[in-house]
């Protein structure tokens, strides 16, 4: 097993932790739209470690677990004919998955199935994967067989389903609580799941099958202590450097973003390096530029974005100068940034001001020069994502209930493709 060093291993948040307190990331947003700690955060917020300009800066056995049939009665979904991230064809359209909370009054059932054309952005519904709960992120396998959901509940999990014919393949716990983050490891051999309640992150195996085996490694974060205000540690996103040896945790609970080594025999960590955002900023997503060389974080309390460099021999992430989001709401918690294919323009998702920000990627990726805002035609974009090709941009609406398309040209600008498409509750859209 990894070292842990800075981290705490274990199944349970410490006591009076913030699942102890029944503290989940919903109850947080909705804390957080409150004028008092809204004050108290931007209190917080002062010159930390990392204000810099970064530019001057064992064998796990395989075995699937049960299959578990879906309840959709809805036609099967064929699986996409090339895996994402590539370039799809110019003809027929593409599958596209969304992620909705299914405990909330007005729900989505599960995982919603559409469609949508690579030339027009129009979104065709097509059912609904049910027997998935509360699946608040997606994510696919590099083959494009299989689809991965964090279920964000107090009870950590996530659940695997073959898109063929859209049968759930099963879930497995997390060991921590409100999973809100699933990301596949290049090599796809490994799922890795952030838990939002517990403030802990996780690494499951990956079946040749797509079905997911107990976990291997299971690390909370403990170290630095949280501040007042943030409520115990918050793992937001768990994902792959460019360089496939390293993974990167972003927790906002403790404004520290964790470098850790991946031993993808063993599927164990070994933390190697902390990178700190200044007091209170709340981090809460990064995307690194294709160059590998830099990452771009948004720190959801403080309102701000931040350009990080990376160095692939340590792991180590240097955060730079806070940056601004462009929003002019009094209120305003960026959610996710999402970088166009060739690396030239970074977009980033404002809720409260109901924008996307537009940046132009200056320095090779070392320094982002804001372009301006568009609005979403939606309320409280949660998260954001672009097709394969980088040619549209979907934004999930989550209080309008909607999926908004935008084109994106080559100056990096965007322009809404029809009527925003009603999908409950929506908080997360997967084009492939």
């Amino acid at each position: 097993m990894g070292s842990g060093t800075g981290a705490a291993r274990g199944g349970s948040p410490p006591p009076g932790g913030a699942e102890g307190r029944g503290w989940t990331r919903r109850r947080f947003v909705g804390a957080l739209g409150g004028a008092a700690a809204a004050s108290a955060l931007a209190g917080c917020a002062g010159d930390g470690d990392g204000g810099g300009d970064p530019a001057s800066a064992r064998e796990v056995p395989q075995a699937a677990p049960p299959g578990q049939p879906s309840s959709s009665a809805a036609p099967s979904t064929p699986a996409p004919s090339t895996a994402p991230g590539s370039t799809p064809g110019a003809s027929g359209p593409r599958p596209l998955y969304l992620g909705a909370y299914t405990s909330v009054e007005g729900g989505g059932k599960g995982v919603g199935v559409a469609s949508y054309d690579p030339v027009s952005g129009r979104i065709t519904g097509g059912g609904t994967i049910t027997g998935v709960p509360d699946p608040s992120y997606l994510a696919v396998h590099p083959n494009g067989r299989t689809l991965y959901a964090a279920n964000e509940r107090a009870r950590g999990a996530v659940t695997a389903v073959r898109l063929a014919d859209r049968t759930v393949l099963g879930d497995r716990a997390t060991g921590g609580a409100h999973t809100c983050h699933v990301s596949v490891h290049p090599s796809g051999r490994w799922l890795l799941s952030a838990d939002f309640g517990s403030g802990s992150v996780a690494v499951h195996p990956i079946a040749a099958s797509g079905a997911l085996g107990e976990r291997t490694d299971q690390v909370t974060h403990r170290r630095p202590a949280p501040r007042a205000g943030q409520q115990g540690p918050h793992a937001h996103q768990f994902v792959t450097a460019p360089d496939g040896g390293h993974v990167i945790a972003v927790d906002f609970g403790t404004d520290t973003v964790y470098s850790y080594r991946l031993d993808e025999k063993a599927g164990t960590l070994t933390e190697v390096a902390q990178a700190h955002t200044r007091a209170g900023a709340g981090p809460r997503h990064l995307a690194f530029h294709p160059g590998g060389r830099y990452a771009y974080l948004a720190n959801e309390a403080d309102d701000t974005l931040s350009v990080c460099a990376y160095d692939a021999s340590s792991g180590r992430l240097t955060i730079g100068r806070p940056q601004s989001t462009g929003a002019k709401a009094d209120v305003n918690y960026p959610a996710q940034p999402a970088l166009t294919p060739d690396g030239r323009f970074v977009f980033l998702a404002n809720r409260g001001d109901n924008s996307l920000a537009r940046y132009a990627v200056e320095r090779d990726g070392a320094r982002l020069r804001l372009l301006g805002t568009v609005p979403v035609e939606g309320d409280f974009p949660r998260q954001i994502a672009l097709s394969p090709d980088g040619g549209l941009l979907f934004a999930a609406n989550q209080r309008s209930g909607t999926v908004s398309v935008f084109r994106v040209d080559a100056k990096g600008g965007l322009r809404l493709v029809g009527a925003p498409f009603a999908s409950p509750v929506a908080v997360c859209a997967l084009p492939l």
